[in-house]
């Protein structure tokens, strides 16, 4: 999946597990840019009395960087308070909850936000702002949208927050991919003879109907760019900008002998970052993991080599037989993969990709690169760039850009005659897909922010 359980620490500690990470200029409001950072995935609608919420003892962020060092000039931290209302009673609400203050509503959730600029300097933005509750069903939350609604916060400094529960409409066909990298619809179309792959078939969502807690925040573009300008032409440096999220704990040492010592609460550590969707999960080896999640975006340069000749390139030849022959040829040369280093690591510079580019320099960080100069596009394409949409991925990401057949395409080899003129993509690099859409989430995305759709609901989506 794009960062659900992509590691083996943070596959135990879902509360401060980043799964997905958007970031695009915003439909409702293009002077604006959109980020959206998904936490707590893979939530079961009906898990009551016990519902899911952000960590009280987390400090959720989300890094922009403005200059190309992927060291961020702007961080906006997002810290959790919870409240119980009632301790005679084990519901999560004693009746129907029709408002943010409802005295029916137990167990509530407040956050703050704070700024810190590129000096270190932090500014508290608001603090106890509400969140809305998780979504119980219809008979306990009549409404629920209104009180989602009402959880979009317009801040004095001009940037707009949201942070709740929210249904998750990243899409993947989860069972197929790490089952030996099928695709199923690719397997309709190209099978001939693998016995291997006989069952292939119509691929299912792995994510469908499930929940997560997102943070999202808007943010004017002139507040993000490098030189605060309003208007930029694509092609200038300060329109792009690199965003990634993270989570922190605070570090605690048991100072004595079998428990009996003092407990030393030490300094915030990182447990999990996100910029790139699946780098972690499928660039990097399981051994380091864990590792990557611990650094910021600025050490990305010894992760590299797995960029550079991935293993999944080197599978899909194997895998797929006599599809893949020009790719398999490149792989013998052992070159380099000028193409995904370039994707993932830099930005793609001016002069490959007619009117596009979104390089932050030669400093290799995973970082989504945003060209805050291209607006949205009217009618998108799933594929976003390799689909000739240079307003989607990886241009940033929107909610419905197909990441994780995107991805594979580019692996594949169909990005490489961007940079090696001299190498001819395999037509299968073209077609492979994971075969499924936005269309395959099975609730609609939001027109305004924050885009993402109302959470699924216990009652009507029973585990």
């Amino acid at each position: 999946m794009s960062s659900h359980r992509e590691a083996p620490e943070i596959s135990k500690d879902p509360v401060a597990d980043s799964s997905d990470l958007y970031a695009f200029v915003s439909p409702d409001d293009p002077d604006t840019v959109t980020i959206i950072a998904n936490y707590v995935p893979l939530q079961l609608p009906s898990s009551g009395p016990n519902f899911f919420e952000f960590g009280d003892d987390v400090l959720y962020e989300i890094h922009i960087d403005a200059n190309g060092d992927a060291r961020p000039d702007i961080t906006y931290q997002f810290r959790f308070r919870t409240e119980l209302r009632n301790d005679k009673t084990f519901l999560y609400n004693t009746g129907q909850i029709k408002s943010l203050d409802d005295e029916n509503w137990n167990r509530r959730q407040f956050f703050s936000v704070t700024k810190v600029d590129s000096h270190g300097k932090s500014t508290v933005l608001a603090s106890k702002l509400p969140c809305p509750p998780c979504n119980v069903g219809k008979i306990s939350i009549p409404d629920y949208a209104k009180l989602a609604e009402d959880a979009v916060h317009k801040l004095k400094s001009r940037e707009k927050v949201f942070a709740g529960q929210r249904a998750d409409a990243f899409f993947v066909d989860l069972g197929s991919i790490f089952d030996l990298g099928t695709l199923r619809p690719f397997q309709d179309k190209h099978l001939v003879g693998q016995q291997l792959f006989n069952y292939a078939g119509k691929a299912v969502n792995a994510t469908d109907k499930t929940n997560v807690h997102s943070i999202a925040i808007q943010i004017p573009l002139d507040m993000v760019r490098r030189d605060g300008k309003k208007r930029v032409r694509a092609k200038d440096a300060g329109a792009v900008i690199g965003v990634w999220t993270s989570a922190s704990r605070r570090q605690v040492e048991v100072r004595g002998d079998k428990g009996a010592g003092d407990v030393v609460v030490g300094p915030q550590v990182q447990v999990s970052r996100l910029g790139n969707p699946l780098f972690n999960e499928v660039i990097v080896p399981m051994a380091q993991k864990d590792k990557w999640n611990s650094l910021p975006p600025s050490e990305d340069k010894r992760f590299a080599e797995f960029v550079s000749t991935p293993e999944l390139g080197a599978l899909l030849p194997v895998l797929y037989p006599g599809l893949f022959d020009n790719l398999a040829a490149f792989n013998k040369t052992k070159g380099a993969r000028a193409d995904l280093l370039a994707i993932l690591l830099t930005g793609i510079p001016d002069g490959i990709i007619e009117g596009f580019q979104n390089n932050t320099g030669t400093v290799q960080a995973d970082m989504l690169r945003l060209n805050t100069a291209i607006p949205p596009a009217k009618k998108e394409n799933a594929f976003g760039v390799v689909g000739g949409d240079i307003a989607g991925f990886p241009n940033g990401r929107r909610i419905a850009d197909d990441v994780v057949s995107i991805s594979i395409k580019a692996v594949a080899g169909a990005t490489l005659p961007l940079v090696n003129k001299d190498f001819t993509a395999d037509a299968a690099s073209g077609l492979v897909e994971q075969g499924l859409s936005i269309k395959d989430v099975s609730a609609s995305l939001l027109k305004k922010f924050p885009f993402l759709p109302t959470p699924f609901d216990g009652f009507n989506n029973p585990s």
